[in-house]
């Protein structure tokens, strides 16, 4: 499988790519565009809750969505704690406390339903971040 996937490769990049030319200028201006990648409050209320169907700390929770390219806690770590308060005040998530004095969090049974209800949502209705927080 290895080989046939290097093969596909090579022969993309002589068919395919040959015709495109991406001067450093390109190449730089695309990365600086991957680094500045906003994401809505929709897909990152999204991303938190699909997490949190298991159950993780808020630093488990920071680096799980830096992974799927989520940098907005990266600086700031109390804006996710506070996304998670209201989650948990609205009643879709619970927390609990480990001997080892960390905070878990984790989605409830009304958080997997609403989580399910956001995700079969058409992408043509796009739902705001306070309708999703209001179910």
């Amino acid at each position: 499988m290895d080989k046939r996937l290097k093969n596909l490769r090579t022969t993309m990049n002589r068919e395919v790519f040959s015709e495109l030319k991406f001067t450093e200028h390109h190449k730089k201006s695309i990365r600086e565009k991957i680094k500045q990648e906003d994401h809505s409050d929709k897909e990152i209320l999204v991303a938190i809750m699909q997490l949190l169907v298991q159950e993780k700390t808020g630093y488990q929770l920071i680096n799980l969505l830096q992974s799927r390219g989520i940098l907005n806690f990266r600086e700031n770590e109390g804006s996710l704690y506070v996304i998670l308060h209201r989650l948990e005040l609205k009643g879709v998530l619970t927390s609990s406390w480990q001997e080892n004095d960390a905070k878990f969090y984790q989605l409830n049974k009304k958080g997997r339903k609403l989580l399910k209800k956001v995700e079969e949502q058409t992408i043509s209705k796009h739902l705001s971040f306070k309708e999703i927080l209001e179910g």
